[in-house]
């Protein structure tokens, strides 16, 4: 998949919503708690706070996750 460089990804863009119709098909397949644990210890981009309830990440910070994924650890 390749995304813009200049737009901002919202959470369920990235990890996907089956609430919604139709449902958003995920970009990366996590739960939103492994998520955030990724980005607290560096392995996920980190967010920019628009404003007090927004938050996004940059869809070429995304990009570059998908590019280059970790390797698989043994």
């Amino acid at each position: 998949m390749v995304m813009p460089e200049t737009a901002y990804l919202r959470i369920k863009q990235i990890l996907g919503d089956r609430t919604t119709n139709p449902p958003i098909p995920p970009i990366i397949p996590i739960g939103k708690s492994s998520w955030w644990q990724g980005v607290k210890t560096g392995r996920y981009p980190q967010p920019l706070k628009l404003g007090p309830r927004t938050t996004v990440w940059r869809a070429s910070d995304i990009q570059k996750l998908l590019d280059n994924p970790e390797p698989a650890k043994k």
